[in-house]
This record gives C-alpha cells, sequence and structure tokens, in this order.
C-alpha cells in the first residue's frame, strides 16, 4: 500500500489560504482560463507539489507535460542560475550568444531525419505552429492546409485555425485563417467510418486523395498537412501502425510538406525523443514546446535547412530564445538522454500493465492507451459502449484531486496520465492506488470533499 501519511493538512479543498487567493484571482484574472480544480501551489520538487496550506499532492499532469524533468530540477535551477548571472535577455534575432547557438545545434541533432535543418526559436507551442503556417506558405507559395477533427495546435489565430479540438475554443472567433480544411483522425475506437483496421485501408488517409483534393482543396493548393503524431488534448488518441507513414507518402505524392506537432509529445514523454519516432517517420518541419525547457517558456520550429531559406525579417520573435530558457533546455536535453527517456518507457510499460488489471474491475473505464508516459484513461457510459460521460469523468478527476493526485481530462470523455519523466515506481504505485480508489468511489458516487486530513 502506498504511504498517504501527510498528504492533506486541511479538512476541505481549497484550504483557507488557499480560498484568499483563488477569490482575489477572480476578481483580477481573465474568466477564459479553465480552472479544472482548486490548486494554489506554492512549491514544487519532483513529482510533488505542496498547496499554500501545505496540502501535498503527486503531480501526474506536469503541467501539461511542461515540467518534463520534474518541478525545480537541481540540475535545470543550477543551469539557469548561471545564466542569470551572466545577462538575462538580448535579442536572438538581432545578435549571437553561446547558448542559444548551442541549443539550435543540438535541436538539429535530436529531431528525426538525417539531413541538415534550421532551427526558429520562439515562446510557446503556438508560436512554433504560427512559424510553421508561414514557413510553409512561404516555401511552396501554396495558401491551403489539412488538419485533423481533435486536433490542439493553439490559441492564436493561425494555430487555431487548424486546432479542432472544442468548438468554444472557437466559437465567436471566425472569419480565421482560410484554407484550412480538417479530417478525421486515426482514432480506430471511434472510427468515422465505421470501418475496422486494418481492413479499412486506412479510409481516413484515402478520404483526403479521394474526396478533399478532389472536391474543396486542390493538393496543388495544399501547403502542408499538420498532424500530432499522438493527439494531446484530442484524447491522448494513438493511431495504428502504418497511418503516418500512409499519410507522408500522401503528402510527398503531391509536393505537400508533413508537419508533425511533438508540443505534448516530444521530449521524451512517448519512450523516444520524439512520438513520430516510432513510426520511422522524418517530418519536413517539426515543432516543439512544452517540455523542452522543464518549465521556462521555450518553443521551437525545426525544418530541413531548404525549407529555412527565407529572407532576413521574414519572421522572428524578440523574446525568442531567450537565454534563460536556453539554458534551461540544454540541461533538460542532457537528463532527457542520460535516463529520462528510459524511465519514461519503463515507467509508462508499469502504470499501462498495472492500469489494464484496474480496467479489469471497474466497469467504468472503457479504454487504455498511450506510449511511455502519455497514457489516456477513457470513461464510459455504460460497459462496452462507446458512449462518451464526460460528466463522469470530471467527477473522477476532482476526486483524484481530493485524494491527492492531480490528473486532468482531455478528449471528450479520457483523463490522462502525464507526470514528470523522473516519476518512479513507488509514486507510480500511489497514483495507482489512489485511482483505484477514486474509481470505486465513483462507481458508490461517493461525494468528493468526505476525505478527512492525514495525519
Amino acid at each position: 500500500m502506498a504511504d498517504k501519511k501527510g498528504i492533506r493538512k486541511t479538512r476541505t479543498l481549497p484550504g483557507s489560504e488557499a480560498s484568499k487567493l483563488i477569490q482575489k484571482d477572480r476578481l483580477y484574472m481573465t474568466k477564459s482560463h479553465v480552472r479544472i480544480y482548486p490548486l494554489v501551489v506554492d512549491r514544487g520538487k519532483g513529482t510533488w507539489l505542496w498547496d499554500v496550506d501545505g496540502n501535498r499532492f503527486l503531480d501526474f499532469t506536469a503541467g501539461i507535460a511542461v515540467c518534463s524533468t520534474g518541478h525545480s530540477h537541481p540540475a535545470v535551477v543550477r543551469a539557469i542560475r548561471d545564466q542569470a548571472s551572466r545577462f538575462l535577455h538580448m535579442c536572438g534575432m538581432d545578435f549571437y550568444y553561446p547558448v542559444q547557438v548551442e541549443l539550435t545545434e543540438k535541436l538539429t541533432q535530436i529531431t528525426p531525419g538525417r539531413f541538415s535543418k534550421r532551427v526558429l526559436l520562439c515562446n510557446s507551442g503556438a508560436e512554433a505552429v504560427e512559424a510553421a503556417i508561414k514557413l510553409c506558405r512561404y516555401q511552396t507559395r501554396r495558401t491551403q492546409a489539412i488538419a485533423f477533427y481533435g486536433a490542439f495546435h493553439g490559441r492564436t489565430m493561425g494555430s487555431l485555425s487548424l486546432t479542432a479540438s472544442k468548438a468554444l475554443q472557437r466559437r465567436y472567433f471566425s472569419p480565421l485563417l482560410p484554407g484550412v480544411t480538417h479530417v478525421p483522425y486515426a482514432d480506430c475506437l471511434r472510427c468515422r467510418y465505421n470501418l475496422s483496421y486494418p481492413q479499412c485501408d486506412f479510409a481516413c488517409v484515402n478520404f483526403i486523395e479521394e474526396v478533399v483534393f478532389k472536391k474543396t482543396a486542390p493538393p496543388e493548393d495544399v501547403a502542408a498537412i499538420f498532424v500530432e503524431p499522438i493527439q494531446g488534448e484530442g484524447g491522448y488518441i494513438v493511431p495504428p501502425d502504418g497511418f503516418h507513414s500512409r499519410l507522408k507518402k500522401l503528402a510527398e505524392k503531391y509536393g505537400i510538406l508533413f508537419v508533425a506537432d511533438e508540443i505534448q509529445s516530444g521530449m521524451g514523454r512517448t519512450g523516444k525523443m520524439f512520438a513520430i519516432q516510432h513510426w520511422n517517420i522524418a517530418p519536413d518541419v517539426v515543432t516543439i514546446a512544452k517540455g523542452v525547457a522543464s518549465g521556462l517558456p521555450l518553443g521551437a520550429t525545426v525544418a530541413r535547412s531548404v525549407l529555412m531559406e527565407w529572407e532576413g525579417g521574414a519572421h522572428g520573435s524578440t523574446f525568442g530564445g531567450n537565454p534563460l530558457s536556453c539554458a534551461a533546455a540544454l540541461e533538460t536535453i542532457s537528463l532527457l538522454e542520460k535516463g529520462l527517456i528510459q524511465n519514461a518507457e519503463k515507467m509508462g510499460n508499469f502504470l499501462m500493465e498495472s492500469l489494464k488489471e484496474i480496467e479489469t474491475r471497474h466497469s467504468s473505464i472503457g479504454w487504455i492507451r498511450g506510449k511511455g508516459l502519455m497514457i489516456g484513461i477513457e470513461v464510459l457510459k455504460t460497459p462496452g459502449s462507446k458512449d462518451a460521460d464526460p460528466e463522469k469523468r470530471d467527477w473522477l478527476v476532482n476526486r483524484c484531486f481530493e485524494k491527492g493526485l492531480l490528473v486532468l481530462p482531455c478528449g471528450e470523455s479520457a483523463l490522462r496520465f502525464s507526470p514528470p519523466l523522473v516519476v518512479t515506481k513507488k509514486e507510480a504505485e500511489f497514483a495507482l492506488e489512489v485511482f483505484d480508489e477514486a474509481l470505486t468511489d465513483l462507481e458508490q458516487r461517493k461525494q468528493p470533499g468526505s476525505d478527512r486530513p492525514g495525519k
């Protein structure tokens, strides 16, 4: 049994100090932010977080897959401090500095593809996608793009045009970037064509050529196909083997660029540096962010060198490639290469096997899917159905919070396990025990808030 001693310090969540800050937040913070549960963070270490009232939580969100090396990894903190003592900012568009040069070189080495590459640094995933959109348009002189239902590529106007995760993310913002056509992703559990893999012969890819290219988006007008190797916000959907290779062949046939959005699935999370490497695909463009700098803001667009031959001033960023973020990224990549990627694979296998055992005892669980430490767990209305149950899923997410485990929702009715890559087996066992108990509570409909503080 996992040790729960000291998890709860307050009778209710949020505690008094957290409640005060939440009330102030409601006065001054935009209402566009979604707060999943009332967590007010005071400090973190490794996979653990403490709130302002002293309650302790095992973090299986990693800040939406951002804190890849855990919270405040000492080596990352040291790299940031060392760089901060030198200088904090010098616009990387206009000047040079060693840590930025070192990082761009490293990114060309670790991204898939044995060809020369160049890097554009920015501040976030959305910015990396915006740069990729502009780059693909610039080089192909084409104006259209293909993206997928369920995709999340960001919320800026260009990246939002590719996003098709939730209607509310797009509501009232039209017109968006013209020329984007969305098609169904390779979600074999909820196939939009009511077919079965592999007999389907990738109808989801064939549809692009047989319908989209003939009816609405001539291939000679399509600059790029934007795809998440594993869909993130769409529900941690893992496509079947062969999907990405078929998609890449289609793109090559028509001179269309293949853009892999690795913002959530990259940086070791799936047991490889980048998720697309599970299928041996070398994209023309890769977008990177989230886990690349262990919590500091950094994004990157990495592309074939020939594509990055655009004139000076065509695109850039004042803060992109900030020296502190670059230092954090270099240390992060070093830690990934020294064992954290292997740990992601090992702990991911352990969690998957254990979750499948839990699934046999709980009818609320429909499907478990993922690679490495990118695991999605689908919650269904009735056993054996495909009916999503977001209300039940949200109840379960909040119940885990009450018990000291932080998880997040994704997709129609899934929740995700995406802990820092430093997670240990003991911590994974704690998460599994809490999740198992929360499922029992769900099935008994024990109300959140009934727990008493740990001693």
